[in-house]
């Protein structure tokens, strides 16, 4: 048996496809009495809910010092192993290396 009846999932789905945000996850929990984690299962469970991505301290998309040194090998047209070791440099140069090349 379902925790939710049909219309409460059907009215689930819409709010949240209407403003899909962490707060409307905190505003549905809190209108049908329910955790945030019963909220998100449910809104999983339905194929609708979309996880929030991370963002650096800077808004942008993380991206992994390997990739770095894969994107710069690129740059180059080296292969990426001819760079072994670069990955240990701090990040903050690889991706000046990365801009001005």
């Amino acid at each position: 048996m379902s925790n939710y009846s049909e219309e409460q999932t059907k009215q689930l789905i819409e709010t949240y496809m209407d403003a899909p945000s962490r707060s409307t996850v905190e505003k549905l929990s809190q209108e049908y009495n329910r955790s945030l984690k019963s909220i998100i299962g449910k809104l999983s469970r339905e194929g609708v809910y979309q996880r929030e991505s991370y963002k650096t301290k800077t808004g942008e998309k993380p991206i992994t010092k390997i990739e770095l040194v894969h994107q710069i090998a690129e740059s180059l047209e080296v292969d990426p192993e001819e760079l072994l070791g670069l990955d240990k440099a701090p990040k903050q140069a690889l991706k000046f290396l990365k801009t001005h090349l």
